[in-house]
């Protein structure tokens, strides 16, 4: 269960955003409730608790993890809410060892929709992955010729009506770096949930215990996924639930429709599902079916 995602403006009023977020969630949090929405029928379902920190988009802005985290904490404590594991948005892009978004990035499989024929740059190249045909355009007609019959862009495997998306994974900041997009970013961390980023077989992010009392000055000191409590159950999870502000809700259609085009790992998702099916729990074949949400309004 994702508690939330947290800005730099989001530790600026003494707690009271944070307060405010967890307040609202709380009541979501009732382990019968959370087994009933990802349709389990389990006494004790595991169920870890888990939150994503912005040291990514505005690095010198957020505060240094030893005033966010026993903000966060503390926040979440008063409304009886624990914080099994923290983790930090820089490190779905690279966490020191592992390039994550660039390894994810070519696990991409682009689904062609009917008449592709190449005059798109690949997703690759361009940094941009839909999940259809786009508009015609008017560009490239030639002098003197008949003008273009403009088509509507299409959806592919639409129901009745489309909906098209496309989706920036990355800009080039200043010519000199890759900047990941939180869309993209957003797919990593999901990918990390479901335990499904492996490198040569092998988890790439490990969570690491962390003392809420002896807490780093830097981002980059902090674990990718900071293990809070001891006792905490398996952050990989069967099944992902998010609680999130109505405002992410494009950026997580964005992540559906990245989540459509990986080339997962194959003995990665084999072993949830038959991990899974050991436990009675029935799961998905395609990840994002395995990822669900509430949305909350203002």
């Amino acid at each position: 269960m994702e508690l939330g995602h947290f800005y730099p403006e989001d530790f600026r009023d003494q707690g009271v955003t944070l307060s405010r977020q967890f307040r609202r969630i709380a009541p979501w949090a009732e382990r019968s409730r959370l087994a009933s929405l990802a349709g389990l029928e389990l006494d004790s379902p595991r169920i870890a608790t888990c939150l994503l920190v912005d040291d990514y988009s505005e690095q010198e802005a957020m505060p240094p993890p030893a005033t966010v985290v026993p903000e966060l904490l503390a926040a979440a404590a008063a409304s009886s809410l624990t914080i099994d594991y923290i983790a930090r948005e820089s490190a779905c892009a690279e966490n020191g060892v592992t390039p994550l978004a660039q390894m994810i990035e070519t696990m991409l499989v682009p689904d062609p929709s009917y008449g592709t024929n190449g005059a798109r740059p690949p997703v690759h190249e361009s940094g941009w992955l839909c999940n259809g045909s786009r508009s015609s355009g008017t560009v490239g007609t030639p002098a003197m010729g008949k003008p273009q019959i403009w088509r509507p862009p299409t959806e592919n495997a639409s129901r009745r009506h489309s909906i098209f998306l496309d989706v920036e994974l990355r800009s080039e900041y200043l010519q000199a770096e890759t900047r990941w997009s939180c869309s993209f970013l957003a797919a990593v961390w999901q990918l990390l949930r479901l335990g499904l980023v492996r490198a040569r077989g092998e988890s790439v992010v490990q969570p690491v215990p962390v003392d809420p009392v002896d807490l780093p000055e830097r981002w980059s000191e902090f674990p990718a996924i900071g293990q809070m409590r001891r006792q905490a159950p398996p952050f990989c999870a069967y099944r992902t639930f998010s609680i999130l502000d109505t405002a992410y809700l494009p950026v997580e259609h964005a992540v559906r429709v990245i989540l459509g085009q990986l080339g997962i790992d194959q003995a990665a998702s084999v072993s949830s599902i038959r991990r899974a099916a050991n436990e009675g729990v029935v799961l998905p074949a395609a990840p994002a079916d395995r990822v669900s949400y509430l949305f909350l309004g203002l």
